[in-house]
């Protein structure tokens, strides 16, 4: 039994029910200490070696981790280490116009989060010394940035004993407990299984482990680590997934091609090669009703202005 299940058995009285339940907390931590020594020995053996890994620069990290929001990870590794590259820190970001953020942001989509990292950035400089901060409610407080980017940078950067709980890990909180689970719920769970000054390779562990082989569609239950304490394999996998509609898994996203997602990225690209008016960016997208209302959109987000006649980046 662990030091943890020992603690638990010894803080109750053992009689009638209540005896059950010490066995019961003890067994669950037992459990849960096992679970953790497997996975973080899997993990040392399976860890994808991705650009952001290699650093604990808290900049670093939350450029990685803006650049991760909706992203898959092979688009954002190609990109990132130049982005770092053109704006080092948070200083370097704030004083650069948002069109050239915008501009080294191109092609990984929702550039609104590029607009967010660059007020974010503004917000470290003036209140933080250039700093990113280390605290979870100063995080918060920053633009683009969500309990899940808060934790991230807070464990990934500064090693703080934190779970993390994107809908990869949401997902195996959901398959491991056997049953669809709230918000709170998945948190608490992800929180629960953090072991103590291992968080960062443990988060790291638990991505890979909800990427590569826990997926939504095709898990490979005879390569996971977590099977033998898995509540969904012990209930008979590939039976009803608990995962579905369990708060934090991610949802179908509507078809990009045709959507008004991918013409504000057509208008965008347009204006990355130079200023146009909107004669030329109607010839250009070849859509001019949808592109009236783009370009109101993109006006009201602040990732274009217009200028007499010509619509161009902010800061160009």
């Amino acid at each position: 039994m662990t030091e943890v299940a020992t603690e638990a058995a010894t803080a109750l009285p053992v009689r009638g029910r209540r005896l059950r339940r010490v066995t019961e907390v003890a067994t669950e931590a037992a459990s849960t200490a096992e679970v953790v020594a497997a996975v973080l020995s899997w993990g040392r053996r399976h860890r994808r070696d991705l650009p952001w890994r290699r650093t604990r620069d808290p900049w670093a990290v939350l450029v990685s981790e803006l650049m991760l929001q909706q992203t898959q990870v092979g688009r954002v590794a190609v990109r990132y280490e130049r982005f770092v590259e053109r704006f080092p820190d948070a200083a370097a970001c704030h004083a650069a116009p948002l069109a050239d953020v915008l501009r080294e942001w191109h092609g990984l989509g929702y550039p609104r989060r590029a607009r967010d990292l660059h007020r974010a950035a503004g917000l470290v400089v003036e209140r933080h010394g250039g700093r990113v901060p280390d605290r979870l409610d100063e995080l918060l407080a920053l633009p683009g940035v969500g309990p899940y980017t808060a934790r991230a940078v807070l464990v990934f950067a500064y090693e703080r004993d934190e779970a993390v709980v994107d809908t990869n890990v949401a997902r195996l909180m959901a398959r491991w407990g056997g049953r669809p689970l709230t918000l709170r719920a998945v948190q608490a769970c992800a929180d629960a299984h953090v072991p103590a000054g291992h968080a960062w390779p443990w988060n790291q562990a638990l991505l890979d482990l909800g990427a590569t082989v826990c997926t939504k569609r095709a898990p490979a239950c005879d390569r996971c680590p977590a099977a033998p304490w898995c509540g969904w394999r012990r209930a008979g996998c590939p039976g009803p997934d608990p995962a579905q509609g369990s708060a934090g898994t991610s949802r179908r996203q509507r078809p990009f091609a045709g959507s008004d997602r991918q013409l504000r990225g057509r208008v965008l690209a347009a204006l990355v090669a130079r200023p146009v008016t909107d004669a030329e960016l109607i010839a250009v997208v070849d859509d001019p009703d949808r592109t009236v209302s783009v370009v109101a959109g993109l006006l009201a987000d602040g990732l274009i202005v217009r200028r007499g006649d010509r619509l161009l980046l902010p800061g160009d």
